[in-house]
């Protein structure tokens, strides 16, 4: 086992879990806010033991999903903003419990932590069909074209799985201004895919054939 691997993947794992719990529950004022615990298990939980597997069967992929470092001056901004929504979001789902604005029934929570957990399965299998998946913007070294399984239905599907992931996210929370702020991620992800598209297109051979053959991107028959 590689063991600096090792101490990445738990210092990284840490650090985000104790960050999302100051966002969370620092802004509520209390730890008694059940549906910030709720989305810290159903996010973490599954994290760790996906994590325990690739450090033991996939480490390369393992470190590619590790690095967060863009290279490309675009993807830097689409990442910016993608970190401000998610700091908004979470904070005000915080404020939302402490001074009970508008807050969504319990069943309408446990309705969208199903429907997180349904994505993160849907995430893990693109992580099993194509092991080329980093968090950066690249053409890696004799990469190929995955046009099988989810890959022959749209083009990302990871960033379908994500934005179901994250859209669901301050629906756990009971939040619904938080929903309202998370949507602004569709045009963030809409930028971050336009650009790695074209990205793709001029470095990896085939991607232009491959977008002829599959002609959505995320929402079969939409777009």
């Amino acid at each position: 086992m590689d063991k600096g691997l090792l101490y990445q993947s738990l210092t990284k794992y840490f650090l985000g879990v104790i960050l999302l719990g100051i966002l969370l529950f620092l802004p509520a004022g209390s730890l008694r806010f059940w549906q910030g615990w709720l989305l810290m298990g159903i996010l973490f939980v599954p994290m760790f033991i996906a994590g325990i597997i690739l450090l033991k069967r996939n480490p390369d992929l393992l470190r590619k999903r590790l690095n967060a470092k863009e290279q490309e001056s675009e993807q830097k901004t689409v990442v910016a903003l993608s970190g401000l929504l998610f700091i908004a979001a979470f904070v005000v789902a915080g404020l939302n419990l402490r001074f009970g604005w508008w807050l969504l029934p319990d069943w309408a929570v446990w309705a969208a932590a199903v429907l997180f957990l349904a994505s993160y399965l849907l995430y893990a299998e693109v992580l099993r069909e194509n092991t080329y998946l980093s968090r950066t913007i690249e053409v890696q070294e004799n990469q190929k074209v995955i046009d099988t399984g989810l890959y022959g239905i749209v083009r990302h599907p990871m960033y379908m799985a994500t934005t179901v992931l994250f859209l669901s996210m301050p629906l756990v929370l009971g939040s619904p201004f938080s929903f309202m702020i998370m949507l602004g991620y569709i045009p963030v992800i809409a930028k971050r895919i336009r650009n790695e598209e074209s990205v793709l297109e001029d470095g990896l051979e085939g991607y232009a054939e491959y977008k002829k053959h599959v002609k959505y991107r995320i929402i079969p028959y939409i777009w």
